[in-house]
């Protein structure tokens, strides 16, 4: 938990592995390549991998810049689990909310998230993987009943909020009008018979009207992500008239290289907001310019903080250490040009930490 007064909520994150990790197996949970480095390179040749050593190694017992192979070994002489425990107590975040629908069964369970990091947990759902989960039940049961499958296991998981990786499946320029019986039913029959994972347009806008029905905040990855995106079908822009169609409240995540666009839509639509979660660990070293950026235009009610760490501790601790100093810098300039005083620096640090999700969300941090 936070050691200050300051509620840090990670309001897009993933759990941990598991076990030890050899090197090539890290390196790719430190990168969003699918793809080994080009030879005579590491993936520790990166951003991320100088914030690694600058930020991590300390923390496990290691001076700062320690190479990489020293690192790793270190890692694995304390286990998986210690690890998890140094980091994630370092990076002093006071809640999760977990998208487990990814590789789940690799991972830690939200039970197990809390128990490791003495954090409170919550879940947020997939779409797709709801959508992927029911197709046993037939194209008309998608049709007709989807809206009350997610419903259900909204409720099961006791769900604090949506995800729709429409951005990887498809891009962010889909039709923004909700489709009609007859196509979803033709889109089902068609993917039924085809299998595979979900990509059809009207299949993904079906569950997203139904995620609109249930009225919860709805994610949307952004931007920068693993070769699965088409980088320029991703700007949020692309999707303003859907924006323009609902009124629960849009999350855009990440959002790199477009988080001034980001920053726009938050900034004259009420239920658009916004983060630079995954860009902040990422961009290691610039990430205090990509934070600064961020928060040119948008109200600081709508900015909000992630990680989206997914599989090693290390990218929650970046996430919210380099976070935390990138927020800090930013508003010490503010400060410095007389834009703010010290009461708008706490408060707007206490907002874009956790007081934003916390109101987005609906949620209590003690309870």
């Amino acid at each position: 938990m936070s050691t200050d007064s300051l509620v840090m909520v990670d309001h897009h994150c993933h759990g941990l592995v598991r076990t030890d990790l050899g090197r090539e197996d890290f390196e790719q949970l430190a990168t969003e390549a699918t793809t080994p480095p080009a030879p005579g390179t590491s993936h520790f040749d990166s951003p991320v991998g100088l914030a690694i050593r600058a930020h991590c190694a300390p923390v496990l017992g290691l001076p700062p810049h320690a190479a990489p192979g020293g690192y790793l070994a270190r890692r694995n002489e304390l286990g998986c689990a210690e690890v998890a425990r140094r980091l994630l107590a370092a990076a002093g975040i006071d809640m999760f909310l977990l998208d487990c629908g990814f590789r789940a069964a690799d991972l830690l369970t939200p039970a197990e998230m809390e128990r490791i990091g003495d954090v409170s947990t919550r879940e947020i759902t997939r779409l797709e993987a709801v959508l992927e989960s029911s197709a046993w039940e037939g194209a008309e049961h998608l049709a007709d009943g989807f809206g009350a499958t997610l419903a259900a296991e909204c409720a099961k998981s006791r769900s604090v909020g949506l995800k729709s990786i429409i951005a990887y499946r498809h891009g962010l320029d889909f039709a923004p009008a909700r489709p009609g019986r007859r196509e979803v039913l033709a889109a089902a029959d068609a993917w039924l018979h085809a299998g595979g994972r979900v990509e059809d347009p009207v299949l993904l806008r079906h569950a997203l009207w139904c995620g609109v029905d249930l009225g919860l905040p709805l994610q949307f990855h952004v931007g920068y992500g693993d070769p699965d995106i088409v980088l320029y079908r991703n700007d949020p822009t692309l999707m303003t008239e859907f924006i323009r169609a609902v009124s629960v409240p849009i999350m855009l995540l990440h959002c790199y290289p477009y988080h001034r666009e980001a920053g726009y839509l938050a900034a004259v639509y009420p239920h658009v907001h916004f983060d630079v979660g995954l860009a902040v660990s990422f961009t290691g070293p610039s990430a205090e310019r990509v934070i600064a950026e961020s928060m040119e235009l948008a109200p600081y009610t709508k900015v909000l903080f992630s990680s989206d760490a997914f599989g090693l501790p290390e990218l929650y601790l970046l996430g919210s250490l380099l976070f935390r100093r990138g927020l800090a810098a930013t508003l010490a300039r503010w400060q410095d040009d007389g834009h703010v005083d010290a009461a708008d620096v706490a408060r707007i640090t206490s907002l874009v930490c956790g007081g934003n999700a916390l109101r987005v969300y609906g949620l209590d941090v003690h309870g």
